[in-house]
């Protein structure tokens, strides 16, 4: 009878694809290490103080920090008191990027942060739960002699946390606080004070590097049409069998039709198109993904429960659709509003701290879920694998060995599963804890880049292995190895995996791990 490829696979050439997997799985960690350059780069940036004695501030001109037509400045507040500048005139301008730097399209993305440089004042103290209200503008322009074009203005307010670490007496007047850095987005912005006393404001940018979105954007294209062509592939041999595709082999096609959503680099289009929705459909993307890897591992373990849809896993699979959605709408609170306001912070008020904090332990507590039912199904898989293995001796030794080759892939293919997940857990925390890159001799390795391309890598190699290894084979096992030659009796069934391909039913591996009805 005709099973997967896996099972009609030799250990030998099981292992031969997995080398192949392999050496591509490191050119996809070298291709990020030693090729593209670090993923981000934050460059610091100090506003500089402009006057602005206009009623209609920033309504019809743009203060520039620098350049043949800069602002009016002050070096510092107590300028501003024999000038009889107003706190409300005096706005912090910022020109980004910095002089004789360009901006770029292969940015894809910037992300600002804000600290603010606040002098202790004993007549003018932070208060307890202080806010700033900042009336930020942001424009844009294409070169250094066109005229400025507003993306936004918006009265944008943050709460500030600061702590003054010295006795509040006079002698330590003049000292900074320590505050808490500020979420914030792009480029000029005018302040209202009223918190204390502000010597600067200084900002972050967080920037993705051309060079690394180049080695991306290279990525993807190179694997959309391998991750495409395995899948129309593997989709004809399922047609070609005169039985309607089960459950897991519609789980196994979808999951490549999310990988290749993923892959199709449609980023391009972003370096001659103004598409700042990118970012959302990004999440979008992966969350899709996400979503179906995690109902795949259900699935790929509940066969043995002889389930062939969907609604027999709504128990583990909801879970993942309740996490899931909480998650979409978090990001659509937080990314889809800054499609329309860049400045905006679900995280700046109670209210939207409360309900971000609410869609993420939801989406954690779906997610401990899912794991523990994963675990207990995963749990009886080898449960059930042991027991039926004292079947094994009573079989011809061709048969045994034909059998216990065939739990041999099953475990193969759990423990790569697991490998995955913890690789992926695993660089990630690397990626946290170090510098972003190490040095050996005279060669560098960008950890956080080599994490990306890596992980991105893998998920590919892992879903291209899925739907080679799980396609129908063509090869049939013989004739002269029927059941009739297990050396048990007849009436006894063994079979060792979760995938359905016969014509009539289920094949090899898929008792193995199978409940048995009995019990």
């Amino acid at each position: 009878m005709a099973g997967a490829i896996i099972e009609n696979m030799s250990t030998k050439k099981l292992c031969i694809v997995g080398g192949i997997l392999l050496v591509f799985q490191i050119i996809a960690f070298l291709v990020g290490g030693l090729i593209a350059p670090g993923p981000t780069t934050a460059v610091s940036y100090l506003s500089v103080k402009c006057v602005d004695a206009r009623k209609n501030h920033h309504k019809t001109k743009w203060l520039m920090p620098w350049g043949p037509n800069q602002c009016d400045k002050i070096r510092d507040i107590e300028e501003a008191i024999p000038r009889e500048i107003e706190a409300n005139d005096i706005v912090f301008s910022v020109h980004i990027p910095l002089p004789s730097m360009e901006m770029s399209p292969w940015f894809q993305f910037m992300l600002f942060i804000l600290q603010l440089d606040i002098a202790f004042k004993l007549n003018n103290q932070i208060r307890e739960n202080a806010e700033v209200s900042m009336d930020v503008s942001l424009a844009y322009r294409d070169d250094a002699f066109a005229e400025w074009t507003e993306m936004a203005h918006e009265r944008v307010p943050r709460k500030l946390k600061c702590t003054f670490t010295s006795p509040k007496t006079p002698e330590h007047e003049g000292r900074y606080y320590e505050c808490d850095v500020l979420p914030f987005m792009e480029i000029g912005s005018k302040i209202n004070v009223g918190i204390g006393e502000i010597k600067d404001i200084r900002l972050v940018g967080i920037h993705q590097n051309g060079g690394f979105t180049k080695v991306w954007f290279a990525m993807k294209t190179f694997l959309t049409p391998s991750i495409f062509i395995i899948m129309v592939w593997y989709w004809r041999r399922i047609t070609m069998m005169s039985r309607p595709p089960v459950l897991l082999e519609k789980v196994i096609f979808a999951l490549g039709i999310s990988m290749t959503f993923i892959n199709i680099p449609v980023e391009w289009f972003s370096i001659g198109f103004d598409w700042t929705w990118m970012l959302l459909f990004g999440d979008i993307r992966q969350g899709i993904f996400y979503a179906m890897l995690l109902s795949f591992w259900i699935i790929f373990c509940g066969e043995h429960m002889m389930r062939n849809h969907i609604a027999g896993y709504w128990k583990q699979v909801g879970p993942i659709a309740v996490g899931s959605f909480c998650l979409f709408i978090f990001d659509m609170c937080e990314r889809g509003v800054q499609l329309t306001n860049p400045f905006y912070s679900i995280w700046t008020t109670d209210v939207g701290t409360e309900l971000a904090m609410a869609f993420i332990i939801v989406a954690g507590i779906c997610l401990c879920l899912y794991f523990l039912f994963l675990c207990f199904m995963v749990f009886q898989v080898f449960r059930n694998i042991s027991g039926k293995q004292s079947s094994l001796p009573a079989m011809s030794k061709v048969r045994r060995l034909h059998y216990e080759g065939l739990i041999f892939r099953f475990k193969f293919l759990m423990l790569i599963t697991l490998a995955c997940a913890a690789m992926t857990v695993i660089f990630f925390i690397v990626s946290q804890v170090t510098e972003g890159h190490w040095k050996w001799g005279g060669v560098t390795v960008q950890v956080n880049s080599a994490f990306f391309t890596g992980i991105y890598g893998m998920w590919n190699l892992y879903v291209f292995a899925l739907m080679f290894l799980y396609a129908p084979s063509h090869k049939n096992y013989g004739e002269d190895q029927s059941n009739g030659d297990l050396g048990v009796h007849s009436g006894e069934e063994l079979q060792l995996t979760t995938t359905i391909t016969h014509v009539d039913g289920p094949t090899e591996i898929y008792k193995l791990t199978r409940k048995e009805a009995q019990e």
